[in-house]
């Protein structure tokens, strides 16, 4: 395929699955529960978080999680008490439990209280183009406060080569804005054009397949070659080519 054969291919794919209907199906659904913005970027930030494995089990783990938030996501983070925060020990999905769980909300709220909130870290911390830096910032910032160690594996650090895929994937979700009813749009600060797409097994197989990535690994490094490749395609909006990749590989098996 030619460069321009190729774009108009992954053009069409994201026209088709960058679609209300995508939502059902996808972890997406958890932050479109809810209509104050911070709701959306908590409820985006733990179903991302959990966003590994069978997508029906994240998808009702995720909701557990809201619902032991009372389905009130900020509120919980700013108000909970010790009774509130025994409620979520029980929780657990796959390495991510209880623990984890109450470590989050405590470091949430002190991003809310002390930092000016999640849109603020990444605002003050983008790239012209790339937010994997402040991704690294965020995980530093996150666990300032006392915490787990076994905590830490739970969010990724581009500055240690990894690919992030969670923490790009609720990027995506929070910053693009196309009228198409997936991606919520909510933070106006950072743009698509910063922003790279979500990179794992199936998104990697396809890219490689496309001729878009060469790197065997998915890692930071291969991510950096991912985002060349799609900002060639289309520098404003590359990420949109994540429902593309994503499509390919899970619906169509490409």
């Amino acid at each position: 395929m030619t460069k321009s054969e190729l774009k108009e291919f992954l053009d069409e794919k994201v026209d088709l699955y960058n679609h209300p209907n995508f939502i059902d199906s996808d972890p997406i659904q958890i932050p479109h529960l809810y209509t104050l913005k911070e709701d959306i970027e908590i409820a985006g930030f733990l179903a991302a978080t959990i966003a590994w494995g069978n997508r029906k089990m994240i998808i009702n783990n995720a909701k557990k999680m809201m619902d032991l938030m009372g389905n009130s996501p900020y509120d919980f983070v700013m108000s909970h008490n010790g009774n509130d925060l025994q409620r979520l020990e029980t929780f657990v999905h796959r390495t991510f439990n209880g623990q984890d769980f109450i470590g989050f909300i405590k470091s949430l709220q002190n991003i809310y209280l002390n930092h000016g909130g999640l849109e603020s870290i990444f605002t003050i911390h983008q790239e012209k183009d790339s937010m994997q830096n402040a991704i690294s910032k965020f995980k530093t910032i996150f666990f300032e406060i006392e915490h787990l160690n076994r905590t830490e594996k739970h969010i990724s650090d581009p500055n240690k080569n990894s690919s992030s895929k969670r923490l790009n994937m609720w990027l995506r979700w929070n910053c693009r804005q196309d009228n198409k009813g997936v991606d919520l749009g909510i933070w106006k600060s950072i743009s698509p054009s910063q922003l790279s797409c979500p990179l794992d097994v199936h998104s990697g197989n396809v890219a490689r397949k496309l001729g878009l990535l060469t790197r065997k690994q998915n890692d930071a490094k291969a991510l950096a070659e991912l985002d060349q490749n799609l900002r060639a395609l289309d520098p404003n909006d590359p990420v949109k080519y994540d429902f593309a990749l994503f499509g390919l590989g899970v619906f169509e098996g490409f």
